[in-house]
């Protein structure tokens, strides 16, 4: 029995890991004071372009620069259209998640349809890989040192924003505008770069959850192959208050929820695969619920939140 949760633990931190590479990307964006529901959009962007750059390429690591760099660009469409175009963050978001789906849909279709698979020599890279010592600490060892490469980066990637949030100038300012754009104006901080920079990191870390998905988890491409993480992203950002530390562990629940339909046989459990299906999106709305009874001051959203920052109001 301990073998079975070993395995289920660490099949759950892989599938965590795409989650939390779309949440700590929402969690840049909404520091920023931005809203963006085109987390599942950018997601498939990274996905597709990921996947097609390493069939074409057989090389990994050119292959998740080029999906980082297809997040990266649709984010930064949003950041144009919300940062200088002012537009409404929501629709803008939407729209996005929209133009990803499409995109993804049309670059894939040929592969889908001839069932292109991911090479072998990308599927080497991306193989787990045993961290010296760390990995053979008993059950731990086998759960969170015994996985790929891309599963390390998120997870340091997480405890690096949170330093940075956290524990830097730059983060500082990063708050102060999504609480308080004016006043972060007259101190002399560039509101707009800022609010550029963190969107288009935010849709580059997106783009890496996509990649994920498609390079590691499924070993061929198929139609809307996110099955929804961005949605569930979105609830984590608020789920973990906008926090990169306990966006760790959210992932990690929120994987092994996603996960459970897969290993009914393994724990013998009398109860309906559909109804466990449902599980990633009920607790989606439980924890929505939950995060909107909070009334602790630091579990609130960044005050400007949503809210287009003109200038000429300051």
């Amino acid at each position: 029995m301990t073998s079975i949760w070993v395995s289920f633990l660490a099949a759950t931190v892989i599938a965590a890991t795409p989650l939390l590479f779309a949440t700590l990307g929402g969690i840049l964006n909404e520091r920023a004071g931005h809203t963006n529901l085109g987390i599942e959009g950018m997601m498939l962007m990274g996905a597709v372009v990921g996947f097609s750059v390493s069939v074409h390429t057989e090389n990994a690591f050119l292959a998740l620069s080029a999906a980082a760099f297809s997040g990266a660009v649709g984010a930064l469409i949003y950041a144009f259209l919300t940062v200088t175009m002012k537009t409404n963050h929501v629709v803008t978001g939407l729209a996005l998640t929209i133009f990803g789906t499409g995109f993804a849909n049309f670059v894939g279709a040929s592969y889908s349809s001839n069932f292109v698979r991911i090479p072998e020599k990308v599927k080497a890279t991306l193989s787990p890989l045993k961290i010296p010592l760390l990995s053979k600490i008993p059950v731990l060892g086998d759960i969170l040192f015994n996985q790929n490469i891309l599963s390390y980066m998120a997870y340091i990637c997480a405890i690096v924003i949170g330093i940075y949030i956290y524990n830097t100038k730059i983060g500082l300012n990063l708050r102060t505008v999504g609480e308080n754009p004016q006043a972060a104006d007259g101190a002399g901080i560039n509101v707009d770069l800022y609010k550029y920079v963190n969107i288009v990191l935010g849709g580059a870390l997106c783009g890496l959850g996509g990649a994920y998905v498609s390079m590691a988890e499924v070993p061929m491409w198929q139609e809307n192959i996110t099955a929804g993480r961005g949605w569930i992203a979105v609830a984590l950002i608020i789920f973990c208050t906008w926090n990169p530390y306990k966006a760790i562990f959210g992932s990690i629940f929120f994987g092994g929820l996603s996960i459970i339909y897969f290993r009914l046989s393994d724990f013998k459990i009398p109860i309906s695969g559909h109804i466990v299906e449902m599980l990633p999106y009920a607790a989606t709305i439980v924890a929505l619920v939950i995060s909107s009874t909070k009334k602790s001051k630091k579990n609130r959203p960044p005050a400007h939140l949503g809210l287009p920052y003109f200038r000429e109001d300051r």
